[in-house]
């Protein structure tokens, strides 16, 4: 029997990329994503290569995502990779002048989305004594930038979290993965600046960004490595991107 993904955010970016690259090898797909249209025009786009469920699905409410995990149908319910995909950057501004709410719904979907998807579907791995959980974190959780605040934090929880995760799973066959991308090109800054096109596409004004199918290929060679092999985490930047120098700020 082929192996079964439960990806969120699936409805963009790189959890539909992601989606893509599994069914094309084969993979049951269990799909999930707040946009219920994008969500069907995805599960009609690959049902005809591989089985797959689809859920509309919020991380952020927890109860669902328990709904969700407890109901899955009998074929779809020995899940083998959770890819914690879901999750969003609002904003640029510095942290005294930032909005509170956008503040508040990265953590609830960075970080709270991420543990309630885990905590759901984790017993089930360790009872099998098979699986994989790989978390999109990003390089902001190691690198700090101007206006990174929120985000960077909650990049850092999923960073440590994996970490943690490693911890917790030793003695079992179960493994834990969290890749960082750098600057990609996807809806991620449309999300940040809320719609604003031309702002997001400065962003990638003149530059050679990652793509959502270079983070997917990430993800399906992390998860086909042999069983014994756990790579804790794979930070990956495009060529177009390095580090600055420390910044010093001079009184006049």
């Amino acid at each position: 029997m082929s192996k079964i993904a439960f990806i969120t955010g699936a409805t963009a970016g790189f959890g539909a990329a992601s989606a893509r690259l599994f069914a094309a090898n084969g993979w049951r797909l269990i799909l999930c994503g707040r946009r219920q249209e994008r969500l069907e025009a995805l599960r009609a786009e690959l049902s005809s290569r591989v089985s797959v469920h689809a859920i509309p699905l919020d991380v952020r409410d927890e109860a669902a995502v328990n709904a969700a995990v407890t109901g899955l149908p009998a074929e779809f319910a020995e899940v083998d990779l959770l890819l914690n995909n879901a999750g969003l950057a609002l904003g640029l501004e510095p942290a005294h002048r930032c909005d509170m709410e956008d503040w508040q719904r990265m953590v609830d979907t960075n970080i709270k989305g991420l543990m309630y998807c885990t905590r759901a579907i984790l017993p089930g791995m360790v009872d099998r004594n098979r699986g994989h959980v790989v978390n999109i974190g990003s390089v902001a959780g190691t690198y700090p930038y101007p206006g990174g605040n929120a985000y960077g934090a909650t990049k850092a929880f999923v960073k440590q979290f994996t970490l943690n995760l490693r911890a917790d799973l030793l003695g079992t066959q179960v493994r834990a993965t969290n890749i960082e991308p750098g600057l990609a090109e996807t809806e991620f800054s449309l999300v940040r600046f809320k719609g604003n096109g031309d702002k997001a596409a400065k962003i990638y004004e003149s530059v050679e960004p990652l793509r959502a199918e270079d983070i997917a290929e990430i993800v399906y060679w992390a998860a086909t490595r042999p069983a014994h092999v756990n790579l804790n985490s794979i930070e990956v930047m495009p060529v177009c991107q390095a580090f600055s120098p420390f910044s010093i700020h001079r009184a006049n």
